[in-house]
Parts: structure tokens; C-alpha cells; sequence
């Protein structure tokens, strides 16, 4: 009988690589990536089965290698002919022919499917708006016909969460999730977060990714109903070892595709930060030091008049770990900020105003509840074979904010114990130990920890600030209630946005001469005053050096800065002594 080969798109040889250095070349303009739709943006309904689509992401979890049928034979039962099928991608054919299994010509391929979910955390100012090549057309129902719930019904679902808003909403279909949502988790690492989970198929280089990495990915969107293991009849071609994997297995790892995509990667790309609206061009100097200007002021009015406590929360926002030595993490700088009012949710109120500056944010309320509820670290799911997320697996640069003002009395058990020991862990060494039952496996990270109290934390950071409030105690009430970001200041926020995004990508140094003249005076210090200056005390007066310059818009040391440094750390060490004079033992 005839053999009739029928490949995709192309029968050149070595097209694949021609196919994947082509978008790669297109994708380098702007305007191309724009002209892309995003599965972040836009309504999986909306979006062409089949097309190209682009989606912002992090690899959450990292599945076993599959192998698929990258050539095969099917039989017309009618008369006999074969044809020859290569599909790159993995799609099933939808003829109505049988597949010969026992063909010679049959080529099994390898490829690796990573499980992402929208970057954790993300602020509504950080998601790129919508490209335009999408117009959605307003239609009563999908294009597939499934039974769902009611929108309401989902709505009452969902969690409350600080980051979500109306406009994500709309990455989901109007019409409501299918009957198998609520027996589905789409493991994102926060509570209350929305958007699409994709299985991303990766077909080569996927030894370059790693876990949590954050990934702009393009490639072909499958969302064929046939990919589901929950459907009634599992099609043998696309999952030939099905029989090989438990129940549960095959319902995490082949989900609904209406609810969970393929995406068949062309092309992905590491993304730096996720600061849409971050220039090619670093700023000058001067620009940025007249806006760290206006952001200190900003910020001494939102800390109750305190400039010194904005100085430092200046600082860590702008902090990263840029290196690391042995085990220890260079240019990460906790800070807790003690003596917070426990009025009008001052807190809260900060975060949000944290919130609008940051790309990704999670707000962390050390209620004791939280404390031994929560699953803050990953664990291992032997039975089902995935990673079930917790929330410190989080993207670089994330701002996580720790309120201990919501301490309340009572026990730990011994989830709170483990959760607050992974804080712990986190602050200082800046890595996450995910459970992997019968071991611990450490991931590191990096990730920006304010931490808010009224005494001294309970957990450990690089920098203790006292906050002195310049507000009367019988206005803190009102003052507080007025605290918040104008409409009108859309444009100042961008340019904060922009300056602490670029702050933190700045590179740094520190001449010789700058290097002997610390030196001194570190030495002059020590004589001075020997019991109360430690090697500890200077690596964290470096530190402040350090992120001073960069917040200033400077990639080097100066002497002027050096000064400037050492001047914050004495008024606060002083402001700190002060306060113990005061209150004795007290916190």
C-alpha cells in the first residue's frame, strides 16, 4: 500500500531550528512582542486554539520527561493506504483513521513539561497591557461547550487578596470555571490568586531552566479536550503510559486543558525583573537623586514624619542580593521597623502603600492562626508526583511584608514552629528547605523582608529601626486614616516605580583609595569605642554604604557617602539606645 508523509509545517530538514531562530529574531522588537496576545491579559476563551501566544510566568514545578509520538503511521480501514504523520509539537491528529502502533517508521520522541503560574505576588502595575492584536468578540458561550457554575457561585469561592483586583478577573471566562474546578488545585503559591496555570512543553535546552525561574515564554497554545485524563475517553496516542501513572497522577499532570493550557514553547526568555515600564536607558544621576528626593518625603509623611525610618525604607526597597559566599548572601538587608501604632491598621496601610511601588508584593499577617495554618514552604507530593507550592516560593525581588503587630497570645504547634523557622532561615541566609519528606532540599532566593512590630521582632534581620513618630498621639488616629496614594499621582508612582527597579539593577564598586580610607576609619572606631563596634557593625555599615549609593543613582563609593552612611547608623543606634534608657528591658 502507499505511504503518503504528511509533516508540519515544513518537510525541510532541520526546520525546527530554523522555525525557533526565526521567532527569536522577530521577537527582539518590540513591537513584535506587543503584537503577541498574552495569556496573562487575555481570556483563555478569547484566544485562537493553535495560535501564537506569549505568557509571563514562574516555573512552579518541574514534571518527569515524557515521551510522545513525534512520527507516526495511521491506517485507512477502508482501503488499506497508509499516511505518514510528524507533528513537532505533539499535537493529536483528529482523523478519524486508527494509528499503527507497530509501524517501523514510528519515532518516539522526548520532551519536558514544566508547570507555571503567573509570577506570585504580582501588582496590577506590573501587568503589561493587553497587546493589541487582541479584540475580543463578545459571545454567550466558549468555544467549547462545557457545563459550569455560575459566576457568583465561583466568586464566593475565592479567597480575599491583597493583589487582586476586577481586571484580573478577566483572565477567567465570564461564564464561570468547569464542574472539575473545585477538585482541581491549581497550586499557586498564594492564597487568593488568580489567572491561568500552563503546562509549558519544553523541547529542548530544558536542562537551561531551572525551578523558579521567571520565564516570558512563546509558544503554541493547545487547550484540545482530548488532554485531560478526567475525560471519558483517554486518547492511547497521546498517553501511552497513562496505565503506568496512579489516578492522582494523571489528574495533576494531564488536567483540564480549558482550565489548565498547553503551551508548546518556540522561544522563552529569563526575565530580569517584571517592571513594565523599566527604559532601556539607565536614568542619570541627578535625575535620580531629585527623585529619591521626592520619594523621601513621600515616605517620611507616610512614617508619620519619621526621615530617618525613610531613609531606611529607601534602602531595602532597593536592596538584592547580588552575590554569594559560601553560604552567605551578599547585599540582602532586612530591616525591622519597631513601634508601630496599632491604630487605624497602620500596617495594612503601609503595605498597600508598599504595594503600589513594588512589581510583586505578599503581605504576611503573623497571626497565630496564619502562623499554624499556613503552608509557607513546598512539599513534595509522592503520590500525586508534583510539588505542592507553598507561599515562599516566591519570585527574586518579591517585597514580603511580615506584620507582627497581628501577634496575638497563645501556642505554636508544630506547623507554626516550622513556619516561623523557615521565616528565620529566609531572613538570614535567603534560602527556602522545601520538604521533600524524607529530606530537605534548599532553594535559594531572593527576597526583600520588611518586617513591622510594635517591640523588637521576634525574628532576626540586618537592621533594627525605632520609629519616632512626629504626629501627636490624640491626631495618630486621624493622621493614619488620611494616609494614602491620590489618583491624581499616577505619574509620580510611575516614576518611583522606574527609580527602584533601576536602583536595584545598578552595578557597584569601591576604589582603593575609598577602601583604605574605611579602613581608618573603622580602626579609629574601634579605638574608640571597642566594645560596642564589631566586625558585625561594619559589614552592616557597608551594606547601608552601599545601597545609599545606589539609591542616589551612584555605582561607586564616595567619601561624601561614606559620611552620610555612617552619620543614619549613628542616629540610629542612638535613637535605639535611647529607647532601651527609657524602657529598660523592654523591647
Amino acid at each position: 500500500m502507499p505511504t503518503v508523509l504528511i509533516t508540519l509545517p515544513s518537510q525541510a530538514t532541520g526546520w525546527e531550528a530554523k522555525v525557533v531562530e526565526f521567532f527569536k529574531d522577530q521577537l527582539k522588537e518590540k513591537e513584535a512582542q506587543t503584537a503577541v496576545p498574552s495569556l496573562n491579559d487575555v481570556p483563555l476563551h478569547y484566544l485562537k486554539p493553535d495560535g501564537l501566544v506569549k505568557f509571563r510566568c514562574l516555573v512552579q514545578d518541574m514534571f518527569d520527561p515524557e515521551f510522545y509520538m513525534g512520527v507516526y503511521e495511521t491506517v485507512d480501514p477502508s482501503t488499506g493506504a497508509k499516511v505518514r504523520f510528524k507533528f513537532p509539537c505533539g499535537q493529536s491528529f483528529s482523523g478519524s483513521f486508527g494509528v499503527d502502533f507497530s509501524s517501523k517508521h514510528t519515532v518516539t520522541v522526548e520532551r519536558q513539561t514544566f508547570y507555571c503560574v503567573p509570577i506570585p505576588g504580582e501588582n496590577p502595575q506590573a501587568r503589561v497591557v493587553p497587546s493589541t492584536s487582541y479584540v475580543p468578540s463578545r459571545q454567550k458561550r466558549s468555544y467549547e461547550d462545557m457545563d459550569v457554575q455560575p459566576q457568583k457561585q465561583r466568586d464566593a469561592q475565592a479567597e480575599p487578596h491583597g493583589n487582586g483586583d476586577c481586571k484580573r478577573q478577566e483572565t477567567e471566562a465570564p461564564s464561570g470555571q468547569t464542574t472539575t474546578a473545585s477538585h482541581l488545585d491549581l497550586n499557586f503559591p498564594l492564597p487568593g490568586e488568580k489567572g491561568p496555570s500552563c503546562l509549558v512543553k519544553v523541547y529542548e535546552d530544558w536542562d537551561s531552566f531551572k525551578l523558579n525561574d521567571a520565564l516570558e515564554v512563546y509558544g503554541v497554545l493547545s487547550v484540545s479536550p482530548a488532554l485531560s485524563a478526567l475525560a471519558d475517553e483517554k486518547d492511547a496516542l497521546l498517553d501511552p503510559s497513562g496505565c503506568m501513572e496512579t489516578a492522582e497522577e494523571q489528574r495533576v499532570h494531564s488536567p483540564p486543558a480549558s482550565l489548565v493550557p498547553r503551551l508548546h514553547m518556540l522561544y522563552a526568555k529569563r526575565l530580569p525583573h517584571n517592571n513594565p515600564l523599566l527604559p532601556c536607558t539607565t536614568p542619570q544621576d541627578n535625575s535620580m537623586a531629585s527623585v529619591r528626593a521626592e520619594l523621601h518625603s513621600f515616605f517620611t509623611r507616610v512614617l508619620l514624619g519619621d526621615a530617618l525610618a525613610a531613609e531606611y525604607l529607601i534602602l531595602q526597597l532597593v536592596s538584592t542580593v547580588y552575590s554569594r559566599r559560601d553560604v552567605l548572601p551578599l547585599g540582602k538587608f532586612t530591616v525591622n521597623l519597631s513601634g508601630c501604632p496599632a491604630v487605624a491598621s497602620y500596617a495594612e496601610r503601609l503595605y498597600q502603600i508598599i504595594q503600589q511601588l513594588v512589581p510583586s508584593s505578599f503581605y504576611l499577617a503573623m497571626s497565630l492562626q496564619n502562623m499554624n495554618r499556613m503552608r509557607l514552604v513546598p512539599k513534595k507530593d509522592y503520590v500525586a508526583n508534583r510539588l505542592v507550592s507553598g507561599a515562599l516560593q516566591l519570585d527574586k525581588n518579591t517585597s514580603l511584608f511580615l506584620d507582627e503587630t497581628r501577634l496575638e497570645q497563645g501556642q505554636l504547634d508544630a506547623t507554626g514552629v516550622r513556619n516561623v523557622t523557615a521565616l528565620g532561615n529566609l531572613i538570614s541566609w535567603q534560602k527556602v528547605d522545601y520538604d521533600f519528606s524524607y529530606h530537605q532540599m534548599e532553594f535559594p532566593c531572593n527576597v526583600n523582608v520588611l518586617v513591622v512590630s510594635e517591640g523588637r521582632s521576634l525574628l532576626p534581620s540586618d537592621c533594627h529601626v525605632r520609629l519616632q513618630p512626629q504626629v501627636a498621639p490624640v491626631t495618630m488616629e486621624e493622621y493614619v486614616s488620611s494616609i494614602q496614594v491620590h489618583p491624581h499621582a499616577a505619574s509620580q508612582l510611575n516614576k518611583f516605580r522606574i527609580y527602584l527597579s533601576v536602583a536595584r539593577l545598578l552595578d557597584y564598586s569601591i576604589s582603593d583609595n575609598v577602601t583604605k580610607s574605611v579602613e581608618d576609619d573603622f580602626v579609629d572606631m574601634r579605638k574608640d569605642d571597642p566594645q560596642s563596634v564589631s566586625a558585625e557593625d561594619l559589614h552592616r555599615l557597608l551594606v547601608v554604604a552601599r545601597l545609599l549609593s545606589l539609591s542616589l543613582g551612584r555605582t561607586s563609593l564616595s567619601r561624601d557617602t561614606w559620611l552620610q552612611a555612617k552619620h543614619m547608623e549613628a542616629q540610629r543606634r542612638s535613637r535605639l539606645e535611647q529607647h532601651r534608657s527609657v524602657n529598660g528591658n523592654e523591647p
